[in-house]
Parts: C-alpha cells; sequence; structure tokens
C-alpha cells in the first residue's frame, strides 16, 4: 500500500480530479493550501506572494500509485507551465482506523 500526495495550483484542480477518476481514486482527501516559494517579489515588503494550492492524499495499491505518478509525470495543459503539479508516493508500512471490524 502506498500513499500519494499531489500538491497543485487550485486552478489545476480539474485536471487532478479527472486523473484521480481515470486511474480509480475514489477515496481521497482534498485540502486548500498556501504555497510559499523563496524570492522577493513586488508589494510593500517585497516578499513574493503566496499562491493558492491545494493538495491531495490518497492511499492506494502499489500498483496504482505507480500509475498516477506516471500520468502527473505526462500531464500537460497546466493553467500555468511554471507551477507543475507535484507527486508523492511514500511507502505506508502500517495502519489502524476506529470503528467496527469486518468478518
Amino acid at each position: 500500500m502506498k500513499m500519494v500526495l499531489l500538491m497543485y495550483l487550485e486552478e489545476d484542480r480539474g485536471c487532478v480530479q479527472r486523473l484521480l477518476a481515470d486511474h480509480e481514486v475514489p477515496v481521497f482527501t482534498e485540502m486548500d493550501a498556501e504555497g510559499h516559494r523563496p524570492g522577493s517579489g513586488p508589494g510593500w515588503y517585497g516578499k513574493s506572494a503566496p499562491y493558492a494550492s491545494s493538495m491531495v492524499v490518497a492511499v492506494v495499491p502499489d500498483e496504482r500509485a505507480d500509475e498516477l505518478l506516471e500520468a502527473v509525470a505526462e500531464c500537460s495543459g497546466l493553467e500555468d507551465a511554471r507551477h507543475p503539479i507535484h507527486a508523492y508516493q511514500l511507502g505506508v508500512e502500517r495502519s489502524a482506523a476506529t470503528g467496527p471490524r469486518d468478518g
């Protein structure tokens, strides 16, 4: 089992949702985030403005995680090519949940 973390600009939410649907990832957690990048920018304090970003976390079988990362690497048509979708795959050693147990 693997955990996949996707980070992307809010404008690319539709693209990420299509990736998840195309690779049969029906259960995931999506949250808004504020992206930051080092460097100076316009404004009174000379700091870069944060980016409206989002993150998705999903736990999937190993082979689905591999397929999903490959699909992200091949993804095109983003709102801003300077801000690609980032995907990370992490191993899940163990998990637990509350509530009644099946069987």
